[in-house]
């Protein structure tokens, strides 16, 4: 099959043709339709994530059908159209028993433990409990999207962040995640605000419902300006880019017992972000992480789509060839269009 390979962090990726995945006894294989170029396999590239070995092929979010089923695989057949969360949980660990797949112990991650989606095929293991059944109506380019960023935002909005009617929610960082958040809050019924540097970001979240911007290139203080437009602080406040100035602006503009919600990764030399502790000791504060979504919730998120309170087509950007992916990868980390740039041709 032809995929994307790099050898070494940091080096230009090269498509080249390496063997079909073989089936797993759990698992299955997925002939991939769609698959998302995301920061997080900007992160693996660069070598800031220790899961990945080198030879590696990348990609994490995927949507396909599928056209191998392993001998134990109960409720999978040939043909099926699917996505998976971008973590395959084991099943047997102590956080899985609890339903808490997005953190088990012995989790798998296509694209970074095992090779990825930036190819024809990818092998996904333990297919019952992470395989989700995709809607007829749903094109397989938006569902790529669902399996990190789109799920990701869906948890850190609706389960860490809790946001509900009336709220104030502040997102900082507009990419594809950012955006995300900005389309759910505004589907709970929160009012958002949304903060990026960039102005055609920032007016495709006020197409997707934000009722305020905040443009942290012009030299306003975030924090302040959140706190006077909520008259107080959010009470949902996520990072959606993983930075330092956007991990502490996000904490900055809580109000009393206000929620902080890490969504972007702090990986490489942003590990250990300042943050402003006396805020969250004095105004009691929460800080949650979110990682992903488990599969036993998708169908929550997949009622809102197909009912058409949320539409995540509209953030699906542009689609390219696998024949791009590389450039598209090494350039995730200085420039990002408008809404998720796709691989659909390979």
């Amino acid at each position: 099959m032809k995929a994307v390979l790099y050898e070494k962090f940091g080096e230009a990726p090269k498509v080249v043709s390496v063997p079909d995945p073989e089936v797993a006894p759990d698992g299955v294989i997925i002939k991939v339709e769609a698959t998302g170029v995301c920061r997080s396999d900007w992160h693996g590239w660069m070598g800031h994530d220790s899961d990945v070995t080198l030879p590696h092929v990348p990609g994490h979010e995927l949507a396909g059908v599928i056209t191998a089923v392993g001998r134990d695989v109960l409720n999978w057949t040939v043909g099926a159209r699917v996505t998976v969360p971008f973590i395959s949980a084991c099943g047997s660990c102590e956080e899985c028993h609890a339903g808490q797949q997005q953190v088990c112990h012995n989790q798998q991650q296509p694209g970074f433990t095992h090779w990825g989606s930036f190819a024809e095929y990818v092998a996904i293991r333990y297919a019952d409990l992470n395989v989700v059944a995709l809607p007829e109506s749903m094109d397989f380019a938006t569902a790529a999207s669902l399996g990190c960023r789109f799920a990701t935002s869906f948890r850190a909005v609706v389960d860490q962040g809790k946001a509900g009617a009336g709220q104030w929610v502040a997102v900082h960082g507009c990419g594809g995640v950012g955006l995300s958040a900005v389309m759910i809050a505004n589907a709970v019924g929160a009012n958002v605000i949304a903060i990026d540097i960039d102005e055609a970001k920032l007016a495709l979240a006020r197409d997707l419902g934000a009722v305020a911007t905040i443009n942290g290139a012009d030299g306003t203080d975030v924090a302040e300006a959140v706190i006077d437009l909520t008259k107080g602080g959010a009470h949902v406040s996520l990072d959606a880019l993983g930075h330092p100035v956007t991990c502490f602006n996000s904490i900055l503009n809580l109000r009393p017992r206000g929620k902080h919600v890490q969504v972007g990764l702090m990986l490489g030399d942003h590990t250990t972000p300042q943050v402003p502790m006396a805020k969250v000791i004095g105004k009691e504060l929460e800080i949650l992480g979110s990682h992903g979504m488990q599969a036993h919730r998708y169908g929550a998120m997949l009622d809102m789509i197909t009912s058409g309170k949320l539409d995540p087509a509209r953030l699906v950007g542009h689609e390219i060839a696998l024949e791009d992916a590389p450039e598209a990868l090494m350039n995730m980390d200085r420039f990002q269009s408008v809404g998720a740039t796709v691989i659909t041709s390979f």
